[in-house]
């Protein structure tokens, strides 16, 4: 799973990025800082199985607080985006080759509005920033399908060839499948076996529906606790009903997360608040601090960087964690929970022992649920937080 940032120049989506990963990346205020792609992992949050199982898990990747079970995933941060960059302007071409590989995208946006639609300092409309950034996007999908439109659509009606089969294999680079056409399809109510009828509009439909199934948006209203961000803020919940917005302040994410790490505070990554370590902050730090407490914390709850982290992998792709859990589950060098699994919602049993291991799934015999204790098939559907012992012959 690969989550994409995209946004406009000088957004905030290296500070995004940086305060998620902590990998040492450009932050700078001018436009195109970022030209090749950064990766870096983040975590997104799940609740600690350990604890409802009276033991401690013993983490191989991520970290548990035995509260709460911190999960890795893999971000990307893309060079900025501007208008015209579906035909090439700015750092266009590359930005969109980049975004190829992501499942979905996290779109950082100045909610302030101190940035104009070039990254540069000024005045900016967030709400323009989503409608240009939508729109490029459509236009990048567009021009991939009508490269070969007009011959595939002849041959398919002439020949009768499963269409699905045909733009899927098209689309193939972007993570497109066959059954992602069909349900595209059956929702604009198209028809397969006459794609010549198709008008310009069916077309744009399609295409704009099919980007939106297959690379999912969430809105990260960034720079919140900048002056005009929350009326800004109000403004795109309106324009945008349907999508995801979560407030958000990378910036100071990113200075909870380095003052932890010198030891100025104790914090975890979501939280609503911290505790300064009086012996270690002086004066400034703390007011510093404090200021962000005061404006940013007890204001929205959080940052918001791990909630939009969380809603991504949970409710945009809907993902569900699973915890392997062996004899007493425990590894065999005597870990605890040592691994959480993200699957995409709806997998199985079976689905899982294949992630686990090929030979896994191929010698699968059945799974035990290790809540009930009791056996499930290789069709049983998983729920989030399952814990799940493979069984094979």
């Amino acid at each position: 799973m690969l989550l994409g940032l995209v946004g406009k120049p000088s957004c905030g989506k290296s500070t995004f990025f940086k305060a998620a990963t902590l990998s040492d990346v450009l932050i700078a205020s001018y436009p195109f800082a970022t030209i090749e792609p950064n990766h870096g992992i983040g975590y997104v949050r799940v609740d600690a199985l350990c604890k409802e199982l009276k033991t401690k898990c013993n983490p191989r990747t991520g970290f548990c607080t035995g509260e709460t079970r911190f999960v890795p995933v893999e971000l990307m941060d893309v060079a900025g985006l501007v208008e015209g960059a579906s035909e090439g302007k700015g750092l266009g071409n590359k930005f969109l080759d980049s975004l190829r590989q992501a499942d979905m995208f996290i779109h950082i946006v100045d909610a302030s509005g101190t940035t104009d639609a070039e990254g540069k300092e000024g005045s900016g409309d967030p709400v323009q920033d989503v409608k240009m950034l939508e729109n490029e996007l459509n236009k990048w999908y567009q021009a991939i399908f009508k490269k070969t439109w007009d011959k595939l659509s002849r041959t398919i009606q002439t020949t009768k060839q499963d269409l699905s089969v045909s733009l899927a294999k098209q689309f193939s680079g972007l993570g497109v499948s066959e059954d992602d056409i069909k349900d595209v399809l059956i929702k604009l109510k198209l028809d397969p076996l006459k794609p010549t009828s198709w008008s310009e509009t069916d077309l744009a439909n399609f295409t704009e529906t099919l980007r939106h199934l297959t690379k999912p948006m969430l809105i990260a209203a960034n720079k919140i606790d900048k002056p005009g961000a929350k009326e800004n803020l109000e403004r795109l919940k309106q324009e945008f009903p349907n999508m995801q917005i979560i407030p958000c302040s990378a910036d100071a994410e990113l200075s909870l997360r380095q003052a932890k790490e010198h030891g100025l505070i104790e914090y975890i990554q979501g939280e609503s608040s911290f505790k300064i370590n009086e012996d270690k902050a002086n004066e400034k730090q703390k007011a510093a601090l404090e200021s962000i407490q005061k404006n940013v914390l007890d204001e929205f709850g959080s940052t918001g960087v791990q909630e939009v982290l969380d809603k991504s992998v949970f409710d945009l792709l809907n993902y569900i964690a699973i915890f392997p859990a062996g004899n007493k589950l425990a590894d065999s060098k005597g870990n605890i929970l040592p691994d959480c699994f993200l699957l995409p919602g709806g997998s199985t049993a079976l689905d899982f022992a294949y992630s686990l291991h090929t030979d896994i799934g191929d010698k699968f015999v059945k799974a035990i649920d290790v809540r009930t204790k009791q056996p499930v098939g290789k069709d049983h559907a998983l729920k989030h937080r399952d814990g799940i012992e493979i069984m094979t012959s």
